[in-house]
């Protein structure tokens, strides 16, 4: 994932494909609040599509310049499978998380608020059957898939060159799976960006900070020593 753009200009890019990404993801939360009284199957489909798509077209938007990484838990995983200079972690997560906010407060000033509220901005939460200790492990295993489809179609050099599909198709696949339980996240910046714009900052709001970290550490290292040749 290292990139021969001035790091200048791969923070911008971080914080435009997040920005784009959060604005599609969280817009279609809003938005399938116009549909009044869908079934919980159709708004888990609209959010599957919108950001498994969302994401994919951002990330290849971004891909060649810094690596289309948008996501603090994925910077990890690549910082740990070292894919990711250690030095480049902090201005790419700081970049990420501005970003999404940015777009959670376009999102505030621009739709209407009756349905931003009912939607919490977009901002995942946790279902009443979902204990916080099963929703950190749901969130770990929904990012482990995501992240070990990013070293398979985006990272190894043996990788197919399909920019951002697999990895928007592993979002959508873990929208499916986990929306109905925690929102399905994957990704700090995509939950705290909306939080922290509609002022929503529940308090299990930990469980997308350290399931996505874990599975993408966990996700790294399987990969870096199951299936990437290493020197």
């Amino acid at each position: 994932m290292s990139s021969r753009a001035p790091l200048s200009r791969r923070i911008t890019a971080e914080f435009l494909g997040t920005f784009v990404f959060v604005l599609v993801g969280a817009g279609s939360a809003v938005g399938a609040q116009a549909l009044g009284g869908q079934a919980l199957s159709s708004g888990i489909l609209i959010a599957a599509f919108a950001n498994g798509l969302g994401l994919a077209m951002a990330v290849s938007a971004t891909m060649g310049v810094s690596g289309g990484v948008l996501n603090p838990a994925v910077a990890v995983g690549l910082v740990v499978g070292r894919k990711l200079e250690l030095n480049a972690l902090v201005p790419y997560v700081v970049a990420e998380l501005a970003g999404a906010t940015a777009a959670g407060l376009l999102l505030v000033l621009s739709f209407p608020s009756s349905l931003g509220s009912a939607a919490h901005w977009g901002a995942p939460t946790l279902s009443g059957q979902v204990a916080v200790v099963q929703g950190v492990a749901i969130e770990a295993l929904l990012t482990f898939v995501l992240v070990f489809a990013v070293y398979g179609t985006a990272v190894d050099e043996r990788a197919p060159k399909i920019g951002g599909l697999g990895i928007g198709l592993a979002v959508l696949a873990d929208v499916l799976v986990g929306g109905a339980l925690t929102g399905a996240a994957m990704n700090p910046a995509r939950a705290f960006g909306p939080m922290i714009a509609g002022s929503f900052l529940p308090y299990y709001w930990f469980v997308y900070l350290v399931g996505p970290v874990l599975g993408s550490v966990a996700a790294a290292l399987a990969y870096r020593f199951g299936i990437e040749r290493t020197p």
